[in-house]
């Protein structure tokens, strides 16, 4: 914790104290982060039960990343103020208590009033997964694109992120409807890589265009079935050729799954790599033991 930090944080019981959040949601049957009319997103249900908790303050959740409708979370951070007794590492369990099973707080820490969990974040980071075994299966559905329709080269998709790290202007990664006025992004680490019949892309950047994850990789398995290379996979991107990017992959393959600062309220083990990578491997020895 930085110097002086710690005694900004001692406030007395009552005052208004800034909470922040790392939250775990899986977005099959959530229309995303961000609150919107008739819906069930993961803002709403979280701001509902702390209004309900805490009457007569509006209390409002920030989040880090706005993930769409279907997209997963590891470890979305958040914030809201409240006055209230309650310590700060208590709100975990209040808010477990009372949220749907597809929602978990997997901690509660107070930040400084000048902390925001949006625009204090240096980078947010994603993973797709792709299943491309043909042989479908129930418990990895839910969390990746089944896609085996061609083999896939992950070497090739690698060499093609390869030329996205830096400061890009990415509008043929990006959806319309976007309230953002630019599509600069600072790209600062990228990989795919295949364990058994799993491929795993990451990207890490300062920001993210709205549906630029999915767009990028639904052009980038044309690469791995070589039916684009990557050079004119590059080129696309570099001439902003937005009707060249056809297809978005699915939303159930994605996943938020961490977001930095340059200080963290939180261990490690709370936010780091919380999509367990045993769960989404397949095991290496297939010989029964019968």
């Amino acid at each position: 914790m930085p110097e002086g930090l710690r005694e900004r944080l001692v406030l007395p019981k009552g005052e208004r104290q800034r909470v922040a959040l790392a939250i775990q949601y899986i977005g099959t049957h959530l229309h995303g982060w961000q609150r919107q009319p008739n819906q069930r997103t993961v803002q709403t249900e979280i701001e509902g039960i702390l209004n309900s908790v805490v009457p007569n303050q509006q209390i409002r959740v920030h989040g880090a990343g706005r993930t769409d409708s279907g997209v997963h979370a590891a470890a979305q951070i958040a914030h809201f103020d409240v006055c209230s007794p309650v310590p700060t590492e208590n709100w975990k369990a209040v808010l477990n208590a009372r949220l749907p099973d597809d929602i978990m707080i997997r901690g509660s820490a107070p930040v400084p009033d000048d902390w925001h969990a949006r625009f204090s974040a240096q980078w947010r980071r994603y993973r797709y997964t792709i299943y491309t075994d043909a042989l479908p299966n129930l418990f990895l559905a839910p969390y990746s694109w089944h896609y085996y329709h061609a083999p896939l080269d992950e070497v090739l998709m690698d060499k093609a992120l390869q030329p996205l790290l830096g400061r890009h202007h990415l509008s043929a990664f990006h959806r319309s409807n976007s309230s953002r006025p630019h599509s600069w992004v600072d790209v600062q680490a990228v990989s795919c890589r295949r364990s058994g019949s799993l491929i795993q892309i990451e990207i890490q950047a300062n920001g993210f265009l709205y549906g630029m994850v999915r767009l990028l990789v639904g052009l980038l398995v044309k690469v791995g079935a070589s039916e684009l290379d990557a050079e004119s996979f590059t080129h696309i991107w570099q001439q902003e050729d937005r009707p060249a990017v056809k297809h978005s992959a699915p939303a159930k393959g994605l996943c938020l799954l961490r977001v930095g600062y340059p200080y963290t309220p939180f261990p490690e083990k709370v936010w780091f790599d919380t999509q367990p990578h045993w769960f989404l491997q397949p095991t290496a020895d297939h010989t029964s033991d019968f």
